[in-house]
């Protein structure tokens, strides 16, 4: 079975529906690629990607390791390179202030986030940059 269908809507922007769910994404083309940059762009949603699977990792990591999991908040600064267009660097400020971790698992976190299966889908073709706070 398919993972999603994308139907094209007109004016840049389509709607994605994920067929299993039927939770739906609209997206639109951005201001500096002659869209109305009304919704995320395909290739926001790439950047968003790396976030929210950087963050599930290590709640799977600390759910498996039986690590309190209280906060986590990223936020992803998306850059585009030219001739091709496409994402050049990510800047990833991830922050877990609020969990009491010590030091060796904060290394552990770390590594369990920058080894996400999005990650290591993009590693060789983006630069990515990363800012930890506990």
């Amino acid at each position: 079975m398919a993972t999603s269908k994308v139907e094209y809507l007109g004016s840049l922007r389509t709607k994605c529906t994920h067929l299993k769910s039927g939770t739906e994404i609209i997206t639109d083309a951005p201001v500096d690629n002659n869209g109305k940059g009304e919704a995320f762009s395909p290739t926001d949603l790439v950047a968003t990607a790396y976030i929210s699977c950087m963050l599930t990792i290590v709640g799977i990591y600390c759910d498996n390791h039986n690590i309190d999991f209280k906060h986590g908040v990223a936020e992803v600064n998306k850059i585009m390179g030219s001739n091709p267009r496409r994402i050049e660097k990510l800047e990833i400020v991830v922050d877990f202030s609020g969990n009491n971790w010590d030091e060796s698992i904060h290394q552990r976190i770390i590594k369990a986030a920058e080894t996400c299966p999005v990650a290591k889908t993009i590693e060789n073709d983006v630069e990515v940059l990363f800012e930890y706070q506990f």
